[in-house]
Order: structure tokens, then sequence, then C-alpha cells
């Protein structure tokens, strides 16, 4: 009876002794929230399809921006309601910092009517979930359709802008990266100089585009990756 007992302790012991290495390693081999890879010039970041109703708001807005911190972060993401995704635990000027690392040197964003995006150009995928396992490559334009015609963007030339400063202290001079102030990544349209990236668009087409999410995409919540890649 003592022998059985013996072994059969021995045996639980061995097969937790085979298990917590291999949940170590798990645990290790587990990608971080920014991902760089200077070999293929791209910063890869884990977010998650954005949801387009909000409680708060009575209404559905056309997309604006495509990647910002959620409403209930915090800070909140102030362009949460009109966005692609949503990420959280890094801060857009990590991204920023992430692209100068490739020898880009930002350009400056463009804000209302009259001005257009300057800086170097980047591209900019998002990966779902394939049926397949792994993940599936998309240009962010195949992401988003115009609400009329239910057809994706044309490709856009995107320009790594980065984020204008902000005394968010009046009485303090210091001033702090404004991007990680409204959350805002990536902007569709210049409707702010508080972000990262912008496309080639203007204030002209922002009337005229209306943006919804493609139903191709996975539903609300679903983790997804945003791949931005440096053009040589």
């Amino acid at each position: 009876m003592h022998r059985k007992a013996a072994i059969t302790i021995a045996f639980v012991w061995l097969f937790a002794s085979l298990l917590a290495p291999a949940q170590d390693q798990k645990e290790q081999t587990k990608e971080p929230i920014l991902l760089v890879k200077p070999e293929e010039r791209a910063v890869i970041l884990h977010c998650r399809i954005a949801p387009r109703k909000l409680p708060h708001l009575k209404e559905i807005y056309p997309l604006e921006v495509v990647a910002t911190y959620p409403h209930d972060g915090d800070p909140k993401g102030q362009k949460a309601h009109e966005t692609v995704v949503v990420f959280s635990g890094v801060k857009p000027s990590e991204v920023h910092r992430a692209l100068e690392s490739f020898g880009l040197k930002p350009g400056k964003p463009a804000l209302g009517e009259g001005q257009k995006a300057e800086g170097p150009l980047v591209r900019i995928f998002l990966e779902i979930p394939s049926p397949v396992g792994g993940w599936q490559r998309l240009p962010i334009e195949r992401c988003m359709v115009d609400r009329r015609t239910n057809k994706p963007l044309p490709p856009l030339k995107w320009h790594f802008t980065g984020s204008v400063y902000k005394q968010p202290d009046p009485d303090k001079p210091e001033k702090v990266y404004a991007a990680d102030l409204s959350g805002t990544l990536i902007a569709i349209f210049p409707v702010t100089n508080e972000t990262v990236i912008q496309s080639e668009l203007t204030m002209k087409d922002e009337p005229v585009i209306k943006l919804e999410l493609s139903k191709s995409l996975p539903k609300e919540g679903t983790p997804v990756r945003l791949v931005i890649v440096a053009e040589k």
C-alpha cells in the first residue's frame, strides 16, 4: 500500500516537473505588446478590433483614425469612437522611437484645411487570425470600406509625421509628446496633429469619404496585430 502511494507521488512529481518548464518556456516566448524587427524595418503592435458603438454615444461615427487608446483606457483615447483598432500598454512615442531606430526622421503633421502630412513613407497592415493558424496580413486600406459604395479604400500613402508637443499644465513649462495624451497613433484625415502617422488624405476628402470597418474583419475585441513597415 505504501509502495503504491510512493509510486503515485513520484509520478505526479515527474509530471509536474515536465510540465513546469513547458509553461515557463511558453511565457518566455510570448511576444511583447510592441515588437521591433530591424531586419524587416517593421514595428508590430498587438491590439484589438475596436468597438464601433460606444455606450455613451447615440450614433456610430465614421472612421477617422486607424489606431488609438480605448475609451476605457487611462488616459482615454480621444478618437476611440472612430477607430479600427485599440491598444494599451504602449505609448505612441514608443512607436515613434522605434521608427527612428530605422533611420527615419519625422516630418510634420497636418491639421485642418489646406494642410498635407509630410514625412517618410511607411506601409500599414493589419494581421488577423488565419483559419489555418498564424496570421493573415491585409493592407490597412482593405480593412475599411466606403459606407456608400461598400468598396475598400484605394492604396494610400502614409507618412511618419511625428506628433506635436503639448504643455498640459499652463503653470509648468514641461511639454509632452501630445499623441501620448490623445492616444492617437495613426490618423486617416488631418483631424488631429497629435498623432505619429497620417495618410495623404486632406480635409477636402473628409466630407466625401465616410468609412466603416470591412465585414471581412473579425468581431469586436478580437486580438490582431498592427504592422508598420518603413519603406526603403
